[in-house]
């Protein structure tokens, strides 16, 4: 057996090598396995919810003006005043009214006045015309004479009607009067709290064609509701009574607590957005929330407790077709229903599941054979092609200097 040369053993220490790092990488199949994302199946809540957006009110708003003008001669009530109903709260400078109900009250007692007059003469009249009428039995005067004081009497009587209805007249004027220096009075109309106060002393109040507010009155701070608009994709799912929550900027870290009171018919339409106007009551006893703040708003549609819930990205898995050749261990499947996978060692499984209400991170679970804790595949890692001809972690040999 000759010797072998320098040269025939480094030739036959190469080509072992990589006899070995082929053997390695058929053994481990030949290319690198797909490695799989997985997640638990869980048990607790499942919450299908619409988000909003609006702004917090009082629930009954009261807009105080003035049925009269004039000059503003004093104010009783300012922001955040306490008012009780009927208080007096400002006060129209009374002096032009009245006069006018003087004028009234004097235009009265002359009605009356003028109507003793005219039953005075009446009276006269009628005495005058029944004895007219007896001398004409007797022949004493003309039947002309008799007649003309029959006119009189009738006229008299007509006189004294009128008398009458000017009486009436000028005692409407009187209370018309009487009601519109009333109106110099501005008094509030419900209990409350002054929310907006328009107007100061001096200034002159113009009731001419519109009424002016002059106050904004909140009848009970402690009830607010959030008005909202909840676009038409949405609103199908929203009722009446439904739970809802919602924070405000000024206490961030707190949630409020309501139920939905009305849904309105109504829609609002605003560059080709339909939305509808969604009104939800809240408690406010502590008084921290105030008219106009901003509320973000969260509106329970359905809601599923202690229910078994999957990861909605196990139903989006699509595992690719080697590995969905390679493992089916649930027999035929109904396409309809939803589907997920899990690990069989290191083969996927196909399971059929029935599914119920779902949010955007969880569906539930009817029907299938998963159990809470047991691990789906939610993804798929796939392995990275190698370009070069060698296998993978086996770099080619460098190239000997100096060797022939």
């Amino acid at each position: 057996m000759g010797r072998w040369s320098p040269k025939a053993l480094w030739r036959a220490a190469i080509a072992a090598a990589l006899a070995a790092a082929a053997l390695v990488y058929l053994l481990q199949g030949g290319s690198a396995s797909p490695k799989y994302v997985t997640a638990p199946v869980t048990r607790g809540a499942i919450v299908r919810a619409v988000n909003a957006s609006g702004s917090v009110n009082p629930v009954v708003t009261v807009q105080v003006g003035s049925y009269v003008s004039g000059p503003i001669q004093a104010i009783y009530a300012d922001y955040n005043a306490a008012v009780k109903q009927r208080q007096l709260i400002a006060k129209i400078d009374p002096r032009p009214f009245e006069v006018k109900a003087a004028q009234s009250r004097a235009a009265l007692a002359n009605a009356k006045a003028q109507l003793l007059k005219s039953q005075a003469d009446l009276e006269y009249k009628k005495l005058a015309y029944e004895r007219n009428r007896a001398m004409v039995r007797e022949g004493a005067v003309s039947q002309d004479i008799a007649d003309s004081m029959r006119n009189a009497y009738k006229q008299a009587v007509a006189q004294v009607a009128l008398d009458e209805a000017n009486i009436q007249q000028q005692q409407a004027m009187l209370r018309e009067a009487e009601v519109n220096l009333g109106y110099t009075n501005i008094v509030s109309p419900v209990d409350g709290t002054v929310v907006s106060r328009n107007v100061d002393v001096g200034q002159t109040v113009a009731a001419s064609f519109q009424t002016p507010t002059l106050f904004l009155i909140a009848k009970d701070l402690t009830q607010m509701e959030v008005d909202t608009n909840v676009s038409e994709s949405d609103i199908g799912a929203v009722q009446a009574g439904q739970p809802a929550t919602f924070t405000v900027d000024a206490f961030p870290n707190r949630e409020f607590e309501g139920s939905v009171q009305q849904v309105r018919q109504a829609p609002i339409t605003v560059q080709n957005v339909v939305t509808y106007n969604v009104v939800v009551d809240v408690a406010n006893p502590e008084l921290l929330l105030k008219p106009g703040m901003t509320a973000n708003l969260t509106i329970v549609t359905a809601r599923r407790d202690n229910a078994v819930r999957v990861p909605l990205q196990a139903l989006r898995f699509h595992p690719s077709a080697r590995d969905h050749a390679a493992t089916d261990g649930s027999g035929s499947i109904d396409q309809r229903q939803a589907r997920v996978w899990t690990l069989d060692g290191r083969k996927l499984k196909r399971v059929a599941i029935t599914t119920g209400l779902d949010d955007s991170n969880n569906v539930e679970l009817l029907k299938g054979d998963l159990h809470p804790g047991e691990e789906v595949v939610t993804d798929e890692i796939k392995p990275v092609k190698s370009t070069n001809a060698s296998p993978p972690g086996i770099m080619s040999p460098p190239r000997m200097r100096g060797m022939r």
